[in-house]
């Protein structure tokens, strides 16, 4: 049973924009509605949550510690399971927002530990950076009422399925959130990786490694490699190369409703493909590599006023302009 006032879940567009023109005696609103994600404007009160505690590691150990002891103090407020990351989570058990503690990897971790489970997912920082889990455990427990309140909102962000077919025919699937990285590994050669979108050719790209990116996933390896910087309700994949041997190489931008295909033609001993930095698959000459769009999505609630590009000034230092000296 949902408390008194709680708002049912209705669905809009992720990333909205409304602009009001005014005008003699007349004005109209122009909404701006992306294809991409979709943000879950009335979002269920918070009764019952599961915690996932990302790690056994002594620092997020002492942060559960510390903050079961304050969500106990919480009426109307239930904690109906509490997982690390190799546990399963029970098909029946039901709740309203999984709190994962620990850093993005984390929230890495959880996404696929969630499956296909229709459950929003908010991260709380016991690790290092937190750019997608952002809230400290402080910033959580103050939130905490707007939650239970349903004053939130829950944004849907693509997640991608990798497909791993062996030169034998064996074949391996996973799911992952960032990105597929193909390398060379500790061989450190150059690699001539082939991409084909949908069956169409693209280019063999002379590079270190190749890296297909989700939006959420471009502010983490990509970025690194100099890839774009995507908005997180984008409905698309980044394809960024490393160190390219050919100077006009770009990264490049398509739809995530496309169906990427990767081999690698030299592929050296030690080359492998590696998923969101926690999966890894040996790769051999023409083993191959199909990528997709998964049913699967990450859910994640949001509180109000929270803002993508504060968190990347904030997180990331990001700005267009230097502060110069007044």
């Amino acid at each position: 049973m949902r408390q008194a006032g709680c708002r049912q879940p209705q669905a809009r567009a992720a990333g909205s924009a409304e602009f009001g023109i005014s005008g003699a005696g007349a004005a109209f609103t122009l909404a701006i509605l992306p294809i991409a994600s979709q943000n879950i404007g009335m979002s269920p009160c918070v009764q019952k949550i599961i915690v996932l505690t990302g790690s056994d590691s002594p620092r997020i150990q002492a942060g559960w510690v510390d903050l079961r002891r304050r969500l106990l103090d919480v009426p109307n407020l239930e904690i109906v399971g509490v997982f690390s990351a190799s546990d399963a989570i029970p098909a029946h058990l039901q709740a309203d927002l999984v709190v994962v503690l620990g850093g993005d990897g984390s929230i890495l971790r959880g996404s696929r530990q969630l499956g296909l489970r229709n459950t929003p997912l908010l991260g709380v920082n016991l690790g290092k950076l937190g750019f997608l889990a952002d809230l400290s455990p402080d910033e959580f427990m103050t939130g905490l009422p707007l939650l239970q309140r349903g004053d939130y909102s829950i944004a849907s962000h693509l997640m991608f399925q990798c497909r791993c077919r062996a030169v034998d025919g064996s074949e391996q699937t996973f799911t992952g959130l960032n990105e597929l990285l193909i390398t060379s590994g500790g061989t450190l050669r150059m690699l001539d990786i082939s991409l084909r979108i949908d069956s169409e050719y693209v280019t063999t790209f002379s590079c270190d490694g190749l890296l297909i990116s989700t939006p959420v996933g471009s502010t983490a390896h990509n970025l690194s490699a100099g890839g774009p910087i995507l908005r997180q309700d984008l409905d698309v994949f980044a394809i960024t190369p490393i160190c390219p041997h050919t100077l006009s190489v770009r990264p490049l931008v398509d739809a995530a409703s496309r169906t990427y295909h990767v081999s690698v033609n030299n592929a050296p001993d030690g080359a492998i493909a590696v998923i969101d930095g926690q999966i890894t698959v040996p790769m051999q000459g023409r083993d191959q590599i199909t990528m997709s769009r998964s049913d699967q999505t990450l859910l994640l609630a949001r509180l109000p006023d929270h803002s993508y590009y504060s968190t990347l000034h904030r997180k990331l230092g990001w700005q267009g302009q230097l502060e110069y000296r007044r």
